[in-house]
């Protein structure tokens, strides 16, 4: 009995869709998440970045904003609305560099500033008219620059002994109002390394330091009212590239900061209390 021969099988030449289709699809899903991943939710970026703000506020570390806070929490919070919070403490001192913006006011010291900005530049118009102390107001209040060259030798701490009649002088007028002090130390951006300070840093801390304990010693002063700060050659009031910017960079920033802002009025006195009590 012959065996059936199978006709032979045509050739399928459209499989290749199938894996096609597979490939076309894996993109698909691929793109889709590139896209979903890509989405900003702008209502959490708002509320993350007003909650940084606002806690920096309460911490007294940056002025207050003008941000509005919406009334209801489930408000969307464009980001591009919500106010940047800018470091205020050295915008003044860089504008010898930064052109002022249009439409933004210089800081303008309050009354009583402007009556202790007369007392001290009374007090120490000697060294204002010889360039070794300046005063400057800022956003936070007026500052009090004592050159290095009138009150320090290079790479110590210790005050010059000439700089003594200077600094009572100073001390005298300080003493007879109650604002908060912060003496900020900087420096050039020459590196240091001798056998009492390792870095810029050590230097301009120092100094910062040694002069509260000045203040605390010999004049009495509350330590209450006083902070240091060391910046080294990070906040610069000039250029480092000449001999003279240099010498402006190496100074004692004396912070006379404006008093606290008094509490914003929440309406009655049962709301006020309520308001306070708040958790």
């Amino acid at each position: 009995m012959s065996r059936r021969i199978k006709p032979p099988e045509p050739v399928n030449h459209e499989r290749w869709l199938v894996s096609y289709a597979d490939f076309i699809t894996l993109l698909f899903a691929f793109f889709v998440v590139l896209f979903a991943s890509s989405q900003v939710d702008k209502r959490k970026v708002g509320r993350l970045a007003l909650s940084i703000q606002v806690a920096f506020q309460q911490l007294g570390v940056f002025e207050t904003s003008n941000t509005l806070i919406p009334l209801n929490d489930s408000e969307a919070i464009p980001f591009s609305k919500v106010q940047v919070v800018e470091n205020a403490e050295r915008t003044s001192d860089m504008t010898r560099f930064v052109q002022p913006m249009k439409g933004v006011p210089s800081p303008s010291p309050s009354p009583p500033m402007k009556d202790l900005r007369a007392e001290l530049e009374k007090a120490l118009a000697p060294e204002i008219q010889d360039h070794i102390v300046e005063l400057k107001a800022s956003r936070e209040g007026l500052v009090v620059s004592l050159r290095e060259v009138g009150f320090y030798v290079s790479g110590s701490s210790a005050l010059r002994p000439t700089s003594k009649d200077a600094i009572d002088r100073l001390a005298a007028v300080l003493q007879t109002h109650t604002e908060s002090l912060r003496i900020e130390g900087h420096t050039d951006n020459q590196p240091i390394h001798n056998q009492h300070f390792a870095s810029n840093w050590e230097l301009s801390t120092a100094r910062a330091s040694d002069l509260i304990e000045v203040f605390i010693d010999r004049y009495s002063f509350e330590p209450w009212r006083l902070s240091a700060a060391g910046y080294a050659e990070f906040h610069p009031v000039a250029s480092n590239d000449t001999a003279e910017g240099r010498a402006l960079n190496r100074r004692i920033d004396i912070v006379i900061l404006n008093p606290p802002l008094p509490p914003v009025s929440t309406g009655s006195p049962a709301r006020a209390r309520a308001a306070a009590h708040a958790p």
